[in-house]
Parts: structure tokens; C-alpha cells; sequence
């Protein structure tokens, strides 16, 4: 192990549509594997940000919005929370969504990495990850949002070369690899014997192809 100080402050963002017909209690809980590493008994007292100048976790009853921008102190193993925060979450969407997680390590604060000393297997001086995490209703609406990520960053870099015009043939390629990929799960599924693929998609023809897409940036805040 190296000698990287393994306390993070770690921020979650982003927002999801849930279903309506919803119990406050069921969305406390599915939101339990954040809130509850606050220490704290329920998402009331455990949905602010270490920082004063982020919203938390706010859930709008009126537009069935919940909307997370919220900060915790923890370690690497916060990675097991937040398998479980989309796996509680996937069941109460309505849509897909995508949340993005950076695990920033305080050490490193301004810059100073000058006590940090790297084991042989480190391929750099770690001080920050960012991962995006995908949720929603079904495969195909997982899919549908991961797409038009992947269609967003590949615009971005052709664009610099070649006119947004010219690259419809490229968005078809990408449609065409997240299509397959939604065939191939559906046919891994329809060979487990204790599968219900029935019960997990509710699109049979799998993504939407992308069409146009707009030039948002891929981080999301």
C-alpha cells in the first residue's frame, strides 16, 4: 500500500426523474447507502453537504425530482455504497440518469504532493478519480443515457476537424455498438435459467438511436 493519506472527500452529483407513485420512506432508503455514512438516522439530518454553498440531497414532491449535489468525508470503500445506492435507485426511476462521483484526497490540497511516495505497482500519484454511475428503470434506459455520453465525446473531438454535418455516419457507428451490446445482454439473459428478462426490459428494440445531439459537456457541474 502506498502511503497516499486514504481519507477522501467524496461529492456525488446529479439528478434523476423517480416514479410517482413513491413513498418517502422507499426513496430513504434506497438514498441510505449515502446519508447513513453521514453517521446520522435518516436522510433529513443526513442529506447536507459538508459544504454550505451545495443544495445536499434535495427530493422535489412536486416535480418527482431528486436532485444530488452533496459532499462526504470517507475512504475507497465508499465504492460498496455507492454499488448500493444504484441498485436502490434503479427500481424507483422513471427515466435513465447519470450520476458523477469524484473521490478527492485531501493530501494533495494546492498541489503539495511532496510526501507522497508511490509503491513500485503505482502507475502515478493519485490524488483524484471521477467515475460517472448509471441508473434507471431498464437495461435499454441505462443504455440510452450511456449513449448519448459516448455521442457528446465523440462530437466534441471531431468537431475540432470536421464539420457536425459529416458526422452522422459516425453517431450511426456508435448506435449500431450500444444496439449490439443491448442484444448481447438481452441473449445472456435469456440463457440464465433463473432470469425474467420480461421483468427487466420494457423496450424491446433497446436504445433509441442518438440522432442529433446536444453539445453538453460531460461533466455536470
Amino acid at each position: 500500500m502506498s502511503t497516499i493519506n486514504e481519507v477522501f472527500e467524496i461529492h456525488v452529483h446529479g439528478q434523476v426523474l423517480l416514479r410517482q407513485d413513491l413513498a418517502y420512506s422507499e426513496i430513504e432508503e434506497a438514498l441510505k447507502p449515502l446519508w447513513a455514512q453521514t453517521g446520522e438516522k435518516s436522510l433529513k439530518s443526513g442529506a447536507a453537504s459538508i459544504y454550505d454553498d451545495e443544495v445536499g440531497i434535495v427530493y422535489d414532491d412536486n416535480e418527482h425530482l431528486l436532485q444530488i449535489c452533496w459532499t462526504v468525508i470517507s475512504d475507497l470503500n465508499f465504492h460498496q455504497n455507492l454499488d448500493e445506492f444504484c441498485m436502490g435507485l434503479n427500481e424507483l426511476t422513471a427515466k435513465g440518469s447519470v450520476f458523477e462521483v469524484t473521490f478527492f484526497n485531501e493530501q494533495f490540497e494546492g498541489g503539495d504532493q511532496a510526501g507522497f511516495e508511490p509503491d513500485e505497482d503505482d502507475e502515478g500519484e493519485f490524488f483524484e478519480e471521477t467515475l460517472l454511475l448509471f441508473v434507471g428503470p431498464t437495461p435499454a434506459a441505462i443504455m440510452d443515457v450511456q449513449r448519448d455520453l459516448m455521442v457528446q465525446d465523440v462530437i466534441t473531438v471531431l468537431e475540432r476537424h470536421f464539420e457536425a454535418d459529416a458526422l452522422s455516419g459516425v453517431i450511426q457507428e456508435v448506435d449500431k455498438l450500444f444496439i449490439h451490446k443491448f442484444e448481447s445482454l438481452i441473449d445472456s439473459l435469456e440463457r440464465m435459467p433463473n432470469s425474467s428478462p420480461g421483468k427487466l426490459i420494457t423496450s424491446a428494440s433497446g436504445p433509441k438511436p442518438a440522432g442529433k445531439s446536444k453539445k453538453n459537456s460531460r461533466r455536470l457541474h
